[in-house]
């Protein structure tokens, strides 16, 4: 399985920070965000990793390399700018990634969340198009995003909770679209009310790196461990 790390958006909220690097390079802990994953990732024995890049993209790989540091295959998908949001993105970079399902981590994500292996979740069935990790949710989006029931995503469960920009897809469920921007909800509403899309909720530590007060909170603590 391979996976990719969503690395190319601009992070509005993060600014001034993001006007001098893209938010993956963000350091909290005394390493980049994007650190974190390719550790996890190479950690759980994937070997082959795409990560997409626009905004400032040309520093990632210049900060990243080729992933040997890590034990990893790094190849990059350059989108320009503007970016091609998630659903564009992942569609684009969908000729690196194979014919059978992949992980996609949003790349300004913290997470103690951990995939064992490069293998489906258990959730997963013959039919699915994608499964996706759930967590409570956090003061800035209190609504949620997708409810679960009985192991799948519903849209009329009673509580809903917040996607964690962690996901495992199959290429099928790009299947019709087309080169350019879009988002990837549409595509996952469409599949969850087919029944075509698992979940699971991880009750961990999560944080969505969305502002620089987040960032701080978060370095915080991992110093803290350090």
């Amino acid at each position: 399985m391979r996976a990719m790390i969503l690395a190319a958006g601009r992070g509005e909220r993060m600014k001034p920070l993001t006007d001098v690097h893209p938010k993956p390079l963000l350091q909290a802990g005394g390493k980049a965000l994007i650190e974190y994953h390719l550790e996890n990732l190479a950690g759980a024995g994937f070997r082959d990793i795409v990560i997409n890049t626009a905004w400032l993209g040309e520093q990632i790989p210049v900060y990243v390399g080729d992933g040997s540091r890590w034990g990893v295959r790094i190849q990059y998908s350059h989108e320009g700018w503007p970016a091609l949001e998630t659903g564009g993105g992942i569609f684009k970079a969908l000729p690196l990634l194979g014919v059978a399902p992949f992980l996609v981590v949003n790349g300004d994500v913290w997470t103690d969340w951990r995939v064992s292996r490069p293998q489906l979740p258990r959730q997963w069935r013959s039919d699915s198009l994608a499964h996706l990790v759930l967590v409570s949710n956090p003061a800035h989006n209190l609504k949620g995003d997708f409810g679960l029931l009985d192991g799948r995503i519903a849209e009329d469960a009673a509580e809903r909770h917040t996607f964690s920009g962690i996901g495992f897809y199959h290429p099928e469920l790009f299947a019709g679209c087309t080169p350019g921007a879009f988002k990837l909800a549409p595509l996952l509403f469409s599949a969850a009310r087919a029944g075509r899309v698992s979940g699971e909720l991880h009750t961990g530590e999560w944080y969505d790196i969305g502002t620089p007060d987040r960032l701080r909170m978060l370095d915080q603590k991992l110093m803290l461990k350090a």
